[in-house]
């Protein structure tokens, strides 16, 4: 079985960070290394089919969580804190109710237990309009995207994957023709009687739809000692739009 990529800064209680879909462990790596000042091992991992982990096939949850648990026994880890974003929340869930015993704390980012269907089409569509046989920049990439996604956030996110794949060739490193068939299986739920009874921490942004009051029942019913609170003035990438409560309270909460 392949071993995850990562990058491992600090020493101390192993905390492991799984980005979202489309995102690379790079995405954590100013909060990672707060985090590393705190008396915390982090481990900013890419999961399958992006970064520069292995490219596979292979794309569900069942996948992505035996990855990480692979990983956990592969670096002797007793017990990880894991902080899961987007995507990266629903592998950290399905791991922590499947293997509760090598979870300490878990803490999901933006994201529930429940079904979303696809909703990343127009982005998709976007990266599929980029020729790497004609464009030789990040600056051309950027004005190709530009044309289809107008919201410069975004585009800087997924331009995040720009890489020189061999001299003068631009590439992106997610395996984009997986992923952009795998779409179903990202906004998969987890099992209907998965559960989780280790402290959990979910954190949603303000502004972000991904997890509404009505869902609340759902996380209490999969995660029943869940702490659900809100990121002021963020939306679904809360992390990077209010980093300093976002590590405010999921310190006090890996602390507590």
């Amino acid at each position: 079985m392949e071993l995850l990529h990562s990058k491992i800064i600090g020493e101390g209680k192993p905390l492991l960070i799984l980005h979202g879909f489309l995102g690379m462990s790079d995405n954590w790596k100013t909060l990672g290394s707060q985090y590393s000042k705190n008396d915390f091992q982090v481990h900013l991992i890419d999961q399958r089919n992006h970064g520069k982990s292995f490219h596979s096939d292979d794309f569900d949850y069942e996948y992505l969580s035996s990855d990480v648990l692979h990983y956990i026994n592969h670096y002797q880890i007793d017990g990880a804190h894991l902080i899961g974003h987007s995507m990266g929340g629903k592998t950290a869930m399905q791991l922590a109710t499947t293997n509760p015993n090598r979870v300490q704390k878990l803490i999901v980012a933006d994201i529930s237990p429940k079904y979303y269907p696809p909703h990343h089409q127009p982005i998709i569509d976007a990266l599929k309009k980029l020729d790497f046989d004609t464009i030789s920049s990040r600056k051309e990439a950027d004005e190709a995207l530009s044309v289809y996604l107008p919201d410069f956030g975004i585009r800087q996110f997924l331009l995040k994957n720009l890489h020189w794949v061999s001299p003068g060739k631009l590439g992106l490193r997610f395996n984009f023709n997986i992923l952009k068939d795998k779409m179903d299986e990202i906004g998969e739920n987890i099992d209907a009687t998965a559960t989780f009874d280790g402290p959990t921490l979910f954190l949603r942004g303000d502004r972000s739809e991904y997890i509404m009051p009505n869902d609340y029942s759902e996380i209490h019913k999969h995660f029943p000692n869940a702490l659900i609170e809100s990121i002021d003035n963020a939306g679904h990438w809360l992390h990077a739009e209010n980093p300093k409560q976002f590590l405010e309270k999921t310190l006090n909460f890996l602390n507590s």
